[in-house]
């Protein structure tokens, strides 16, 4: 399969879209090895066609409750991506100055996906599409929005995003889109939320960046299984490998 489509993906609607989603019968197990964050991409428009089927993959996702509470918010103008590329440039600024610096010089992994952050903060508003994953709140929520749930409630709250996010990664993935799952953007929520359009009961989670990739997707390194499986108790790392 071609991991970067032709012009004829990037130049039309209709007959272009029904091509590139026909990319999504790739198999699973492809898709999921071979699934990385793609954060190079190209100007060249991204058919409606093809976002709203990756959005409507998400939604396919379950949720806490099957509440169903997701929100997506689809970015396109560029008045709003400079306002959400300012707050992108004031967080990986204070990162970069606090944390990510030590990590550079010690790792040449870290410097290479920091430069890729570098170039995407540079072209932000460049992206052709950015999809802003967000959960409604209850009304009580709603009105306390500072107030912490427990640890459990408040775990199956974000759990219900982010399995919606992983299976729009997946469909870019497949169609070969590429694309990232950001946060740094929405740091200040209030900001964010006045940026979107958003109310109170809405609350803004990360974006996923979507475009025609300038790379190439390819098979992922992560550390074998056994380091980080334990059985039964942390630290009894059964399946390691000795």
């Amino acid at each position: 399969m071609s991991e970067r489509p032709d012009s004829g993906f990037r130049n039309g609607i209709g007959a272009n879209a029904v091509e590139a989603l026909a990319h999504l019968n790739m198999p699973l197990l492809d898709a999921m090895m071979t699934q990385r964050a793609l954060r190079r991409v190209l100007p060249d428009p991204v058919d409606d066609a093809v976002v709203l089927k990756c959005i409507e993959l998400a939604q396919r996702a379950p949720t806490g409750n099957d509440g169903q509470n997701w929100e997506f918010i689809v970015v396109k103008d560029r008045r709003i991506k400079e306002k959400l590329a300012k707050r992108y440039r004031q967080a990986w600024k204070l990162q970069s100055r606090v944390v990510i610096r030590r990590a550079i010089a010690r790792d040449e992994s870290m410097a290479k996906i920091a430069r890729a952050v570098q170039w995407q903060i540079d072209h932000f508003t460049e992206i052709p599409v950015l999809v802003v994953a967000c959960l409604r709140l209850s009304a009580r929520e709603g009105r306390l929005p500072f107030v912490r749930m427990p640890h459990a409630a408040e775990s199956a709250y974000w759990g219900s995003i982010y399995p919606s996010v992983q299976n729009l990664l997946l469909a870019a993935r497949a169609i070969g889109l590429g694309a990232s799952l950001i946060t740094l953007p929405l740091w200040s929520r209030t900001s964010a939320r006045r940026t979107l359009g958003l109310p109170p009961s809405v609350s803004p989670c990360c974006i996923v960046t979507l475009g025609w990739p300038r790379g190439r997707y390819g098979p992922t390194t992560r550390k074998p299984v056994g380091e980080v499986t334990h059985l039964d108790a942390y630290g009894h790392r059964a399946w390691l490998d000795n």
